[in-house]
């Protein structure tokens, strides 16, 4: 989706793979795990918790940053996902030299690119990250099959910075979203560029083919905590 290269101060990413999306969608499915035998599952796993990025959160083993409601991630059907696969801090236009909060955002950056197997690009554009999210999309179509059912050009489920392409697939059970969204962390100024696994119970229809508000504030509801 070529668009006019906006800038943006850094791009940091992990390419999302086949089978962490997989490994995504598995989770609710999997046998409960109590509070008492969590860090074995998660050391067993070869996961780490990460607790500086995105507060009580885990590395997966696939080296992406997943959060998750209620903490565990394991077994937890109503729990709603976030698997972080990329990081974005977008020119803010009240802040378009970034001098106000460049330094410790680019700091935070730093961390998010010096993860294991991470890359980054600084400066970046909006078409990098446009690019990141198709190759994330590609993956999960290969694992679901079918393409996804709607696909949308907004920012509204983001603080700041450009609009980028969310798109969405559905299970029986579950909405499948990918695209930016807020990083609800200490600074929020930076975009998660993720694949959200939520239950259907907010929403589970799509609203009609051409109203671009209802399906932004369907993203919405799906994706923001």
């Amino acid at each position: 989706m070529e668009r006019a290269p906006v800038p943006v101060h850094a791009l940091a990413h992990r390419p999302l793979t086949v089978a962490a999306v997989a490994e995504l969608l598995a989770l609710p499915a999997e046998p409960r795990v109590s509070d008492d035998v969590v860090e074995e599952v998660v050391r067993r796993r070869g996961w780490s918790w990460e607790h500086d990025l995105v507060c009580d959160s885990l590395r997966t083993g696939h080296g992406h940053v997943l959060c998750s409601e209620g903490y565990i991630p394991f077994g937890y059907p109503d729990a709603r996902h976030f698997l972080v696969f990329g990081e974005v801090h977008p020119v803010d236009p009240d802040d378009e030299d970034g001098a106000g909060n460049g330094p410790w955002l680019t700091g935070l950056m730093d961390d998010w690119q010096s993860l294991p197997g991470w890359s980054g690009r600084r400066p970046g554009t909006g078409q990098d990250c446009e690019d990141v999210l198709a190759q994330a999309a590609r993956a999960v179509t290969e694992c679901l099959g079918p393409g996804p059912e709607r696909t949308l050009v907004s920012s509204a489920a983001v603080v700041t910075g450009l609009p980028l392409t969310h798109r969405v697939w559905r299970t029986p059970t579950h909405a499948l979203v990918l695209g930016p969204a807020s990083d609800n962390g200490p600074y929020g100024y930076l975009t998660h560029l993720q694949l959200s696994y939520t239950p259907l119970r907010h929403g589970p229809d799509l609203p009609p083919e051409g109203d671009a508000d209802g399906l932004e504030a369907w993203i919405t509801a799906h994706v923001d905590w």
